[in-house]
Protein backbone atom coordinates (compact mmCIF):
# COMPACT_ATOMS: atom_id res chain seq x y z
CA UNK A 1 0.00 0.00 0.00
CA UNK A 2 1.40 3.38 -1.05
CA UNK A 3 1.93 5.71 1.90
CA UNK A 4 0.50 9.19 1.50
CA UNK A 5 2.50 12.22 2.61
CA UNK A 6 1.28 15.79 3.10
CA UNK A 7 4.06 18.19 2.11
CA UNK A 8 3.57 21.72 3.50
CA UNK A 9 6.02 24.09 1.82
CA UNK A 10 5.50 27.55 0.33
CA UNK A 11 8.56 27.39 -1.95
CA UNK A 12 7.09 25.84 -5.12
CA UNK A 13 10.50 24.96 -6.56
CA UNK A 14 11.60 23.10 -3.44
CA UNK A 15 8.17 21.49 -3.10
CA UNK A 16 8.43 20.19 -6.67
CA UNK A 17 11.86 18.71 -6.04
CA UNK A 18 10.71 17.01 -2.83
CA UNK A 19 7.54 15.68 -4.50
CA UNK A 20 9.57 14.20 -7.34
CA UNK A 21 12.15 12.64 -5.01
CA UNK A 22 9.63 11.13 -2.58
CA UNK A 23 7.43 10.07 -5.47
CA UNK A 24 10.39 8.24 -6.97
CA UNK A 25 10.86 6.49 -3.61
CA UNK A 26 7.32 5.14 -3.77
CA UNK A 27 5.33 7.72 -1.80
CA UNK A 28 2.21 9.52 -2.89
CA UNK A 29 2.80 13.20 -2.09
CA UNK A 30 0.14 15.91 -1.86
CA UNK A 31 1.29 19.52 -1.61
CA UNK A 32 -0.07 22.42 0.44
CA UNK A 33 1.53 25.83 -0.16
CA UNK A 34 0.23 27.40 3.06
CA UNK A 35 -0.75 26.52 6.61
CA UNK A 36 -4.41 27.18 5.86
CA UNK A 37 -4.41 24.77 2.92
CA UNK A 38 -2.57 22.17 4.96
CA UNK A 39 -5.11 22.22 7.77
CA UNK A 40 -8.01 22.03 5.29
CA UNK A 41 -6.42 19.05 3.50
CA UNK A 42 -5.64 17.29 6.79
CA UNK A 43 -9.22 17.81 7.96
CA UNK A 44 -10.77 16.13 4.92
CA UNK A 45 -8.21 13.38 4.25
CA UNK A 46 -5.93 10.91 6.03
CA UNK A 47 -2.16 11.07 5.69
CA UNK A 48 0.54 8.68 6.87
CA UNK A 49 2.92 11.55 7.67
CA UNK A 50 3.38 15.30 7.28
CA UNK A 51 6.55 17.06 6.09
CA UNK A 52 6.06 20.55 7.48
CA UNK A 53 8.03 23.74 6.83
CA UNK A 54 8.02 26.09 9.82
CA UNK A 55 8.23 29.34 7.88
CA UNK A 56 4.90 29.66 6.08
CA UNK A 57 2.77 32.63 5.03
CA UNK A 58 -0.29 33.21 7.21
CA UNK A 59 -0.57 30.35 9.68
CA UNK A 60 3.02 29.26 10.37
CA UNK A 61 4.30 25.73 10.76
CA UNK A 62 4.24 25.79 14.55
CA UNK A 63 0.53 26.62 14.54
CA UNK A 64 -0.12 23.91 11.94
CA UNK A 65 1.73 21.44 14.16
CA UNK A 66 -0.30 22.51 17.18
CA UNK A 67 -3.60 22.12 15.32
CA UNK A 68 -2.72 18.75 13.81
CA UNK A 69 -1.47 17.33 17.09
CA UNK A 70 -4.66 18.41 18.88
CA UNK A 71 -6.67 16.19 16.53
CA UNK A 72 -4.43 13.35 15.37
CA UNK A 73 -1.21 11.43 15.98
CA UNK A 74 -0.02 11.80 12.36
CA UNK A 75 3.81 11.70 12.38
CA UNK A 76 5.29 15.14 11.68
CA UNK A 77 8.75 15.91 10.25
CA UNK A 78 9.55 19.62 10.53
CA UNK A 79 11.69 21.54 8.06
CA UNK A 80 13.36 24.69 9.33
CA UNK A 81 15.72 27.21 7.80
CA UNK A 82 16.04 29.13 11.03
CA UNK A 83 19.29 28.98 12.95
CA UNK A 84 17.71 29.42 16.38
CA UNK A 85 17.41 26.09 18.17
CA UNK A 86 14.36 27.42 20.01
CA UNK A 87 12.24 26.95 16.88
CA UNK A 88 13.14 23.28 16.85
CA UNK A 89 12.57 22.94 20.58
CA UNK A 90 9.15 24.59 20.40
CA UNK A 91 8.20 22.36 17.48
CA UNK A 92 9.21 19.24 19.39
CA UNK A 93 7.30 20.44 22.45
CA UNK A 94 4.21 20.90 20.28
CA UNK A 95 4.42 17.27 19.22
CA UNK A 96 6.59 17.05 16.10
CA UNK A 97 8.42 13.73 15.83
CA UNK A 98 11.63 14.96 14.23
CA UNK A 99 13.15 17.95 12.44
CA UNK A 100 15.48 18.56 9.52
CA UNK A 101 17.34 21.87 9.00
CA UNK A 102 17.46 23.48 5.55
CA UNK A 103 19.28 23.07 3.29
CA UNK A 104 19.06 19.29 3.46
CA UNK A 105 20.09 16.29 1.43
CA UNK A 106 17.07 14.51 -0.12
CA UNK A 107 18.46 11.19 1.09
CA UNK A 108 18.42 12.41 4.69
CA UNK A 109 14.84 13.64 4.29
CA UNK A 110 13.86 10.22 2.99
CA UNK A 111 15.70 8.43 5.83
CA UNK A 112 14.08 10.56 8.53
CA UNK A 113 10.65 10.22 6.95
CA UNK A 114 10.98 6.45 6.78
CA UNK A 115 12.15 6.41 10.42
CA UNK A 116 9.09 8.24 11.78
CA UNK A 117 6.79 6.09 9.63
CA UNK A 118 8.49 2.95 10.92
CA UNK A 119 8.08 4.09 14.52
CA UNK A 120 4.40 4.69 13.88
CA UNK A 121 3.92 1.17 12.52
CA UNK A 122 5.79 -0.69 15.23
CA UNK A 123 4.02 -2.80 17.78
CA UNK A 124 6.91 -4.54 19.51
CA UNK A 125 5.73 -6.82 22.29
CA UNK A 126 2.43 -8.05 23.63
CA UNK A 127 3.16 -7.34 27.28
CA UNK A 128 2.52 -4.15 29.21
CA UNK A 129 4.74 -2.33 31.67
CA UNK A 130 3.06 -1.20 34.89
CA UNK A 131 4.40 1.25 37.43
CA UNK A 132 1.73 2.15 39.95
CA UNK A 133 -0.84 4.35 38.21
CA UNK A 134 1.18 4.36 34.97
CA UNK A 135 0.70 1.62 32.37
CA UNK A 136 2.63 1.35 29.11
CA UNK A 137 0.95 -1.02 26.64
CA UNK A 138 3.59 -1.80 24.05
CA UNK A 139 1.31 -3.91 21.85
CA UNK A 140 -1.31 -1.16 21.62
CA UNK A 141 1.42 1.51 21.49
CA UNK A 142 -0.27 3.50 24.19
CA UNK A 143 0.52 4.79 27.66
CA UNK A 144 -2.15 5.41 30.28
CA UNK A 145 -2.18 7.20 33.61
CA UNK A 146 -5.08 6.31 35.91
CA UNK A 147 -6.65 4.59 32.90
CA UNK A 148 -6.56 7.75 30.74
CA UNK A 149 -4.64 7.56 27.45
CA UNK A 150 -1.70 9.96 27.19
CA UNK A 151 -1.16 12.10 24.09
CA UNK A 152 2.40 11.01 23.23
CA UNK A 153 4.03 11.10 19.80
CA UNK A 154 5.50 7.88 18.44
CA UNK A 155 9.00 9.06 19.32
CA UNK A 156 7.96 9.95 22.87
CA UNK A 157 6.31 6.57 23.40
CA UNK A 158 9.46 4.80 22.16
CA UNK A 159 11.54 6.93 24.52
CA UNK A 160 9.26 6.18 27.47
CA UNK A 161 9.41 2.44 26.72
CA UNK A 162 13.23 2.49 26.62
CA UNK A 163 13.41 4.29 29.96
CA UNK A 164 10.78 2.04 31.57
CA UNK A 165 12.37 -1.17 30.31
CA UNK A 166 15.60 -0.09 32.01
CA UNK A 167 13.98 1.15 35.22
CA UNK A 168 16.50 1.82 37.95
CA UNK A 169 19.40 2.21 35.52
CA UNK A 170 20.91 5.61 34.74
CA UNK A 171 20.96 6.15 30.97
CA UNK A 172 22.97 8.84 29.20
CA UNK A 173 21.53 10.51 26.11
CA UNK A 174 23.93 8.46 23.99
CA UNK A 175 22.79 5.22 25.66
CA UNK A 176 19.16 6.14 25.12
CA UNK A 177 19.75 6.74 21.42
CA UNK A 178 21.64 3.45 21.11
CA UNK A 179 18.83 1.57 22.88
CA UNK A 180 16.36 3.06 20.43
CA UNK A 181 18.26 1.15 17.75
CA UNK A 182 18.84 4.12 15.50
CA UNK A 183 15.17 5.12 15.47
CA UNK A 184 16.36 8.60 16.35
CA UNK A 185 18.39 10.04 13.49
CA UNK A 186 18.70 13.10 15.70
CA UNK A 187 22.11 14.75 15.75
CA UNK A 188 20.80 17.40 18.14
CA UNK A 189 20.72 15.10 21.16
CA UNK A 190 19.41 17.86 23.44
CA UNK A 191 16.05 17.25 21.78
CA UNK A 192 15.83 14.20 24.06
CA UNK A 193 15.56 16.68 26.94
CA UNK A 194 12.63 18.35 25.20
CA UNK A 195 10.83 15.05 24.66
CA UNK A 196 11.41 14.00 28.27
CA UNK A 197 10.03 17.34 29.42
CA UNK A 198 6.89 16.66 27.35
CA UNK A 199 6.59 13.14 28.78
CA UNK A 200 6.98 14.47 32.31
CA UNK A 201 4.21 17.00 31.69
CA UNK A 202 1.88 14.06 31.04
CA UNK A 203 2.98 11.43 33.55
CA UNK A 204 4.17 13.44 36.55
CA UNK A 205 1.86 14.93 39.17
CA UNK A 206 4.31 17.84 39.39
CA UNK A 207 6.67 18.01 36.37
CA UNK A 208 8.91 20.43 38.28
CA UNK A 209 9.41 17.80 40.99
CA UNK A 210 9.40 14.56 38.96
CA UNK A 211 9.08 11.20 40.69
CA UNK A 212 8.96 8.89 37.67
CA UNK A 213 11.71 10.15 35.33
CA UNK A 214 14.58 11.58 37.34
CA UNK A 215 17.53 13.64 36.11
CA UNK A 216 20.97 12.52 37.28
CA UNK A 217 23.14 15.61 36.88
CA UNK A 218 26.01 15.06 34.47
CA UNK A 219 24.95 11.50 33.74
CA UNK A 220 21.50 11.33 32.17
CA UNK A 221 18.11 10.02 33.25
CA UNK A 222 16.74 7.19 35.35
CA UNK A 223 13.21 5.80 35.40
CA UNK A 224 12.20 5.13 39.01
CA UNK A 225 11.25 1.52 39.79
CA UNK A 226 9.06 2.39 42.78
CA UNK A 227 6.15 4.63 41.88
CA UNK A 228 2.75 5.50 43.34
Amino acid sequence: MTEKILLVEDDSRLAGMVRDYLGGAGFRVEWASSGEKALAMHARDTFDAIVLDLMLPGIDGLEVCRNVRAKAATPILMLTARGDAMDRIVGLELGADDYLPKPFEPRELLARLRAILRRGRQGPAADALRFGRLEIDKAARQARLDGEALDLTGYQLDLLVVLAEHAGRVLSREAIMDLMHGRSLEAFDRSIDVHISRIRALIEDDPKEPRRILTVRGAGYVFAKAQD
